[in-house]
């Protein structure tokens, strides 16, 4: 009889459970802010001719799948999953981009939003990994 792997270790360090908890947060905020884009809610600014031809409501959709996803990284990252730091990655870098292309709809939002991917980044790849 095998014995059952051992349950993976929480981050040990804490940039990397910072950013686990700043992913929770963010990923809830942009399911959020999807939500309210896909809605037709008058939240948004109407912006008039814009270079991606790409209407609220799509962008609703790619922020609220972002987020739920990097919501998702986020729990993975504070169990220790040692994939959800590099999905984490993955994640942030596109939802830095969505953030870029969302600028003309909530430029201020858009930017603090920027910083804290741009945190969660370096967060998760300076930390150390665990296991070596």
């Amino acid at each position: 009889a095998r014995a059952a792997p051992p349950p993976p270790a929480p981050p040990a360090d804490g940039g990397a459970a910072l950013a686990a908890v700043l992913m929770l947060c963010s990923g809830l905020l942009a399911v959020l802010q999807g939500v309210a884009a896909v809605a037709g809610d008058d939240v948004y600014a109407r912006t008039g001719a814009y270079a991606y031809r790409l209407g609220l409501a799509g962008w609703g959709w790619i922020h609220l799948t972002l987020g739920a996803l990097l919501a998702l990284a986020g729990a993975g990252v504070l169990r220790g999953v040692a994939r959800a730091r590099t999905a984490g990655v993955v994640l942030a870098g596109l939802g830095l981009v969505a953030q870029f292309l969302f600028l003309p709809y909530e430029p201020l939002w858009s930017v603090v939003v920027m910083g804290l991917d741009l945190f969660v980044i370096r967060a998760l790849v300076v930390a150390p990994r665990q296991g070596g």
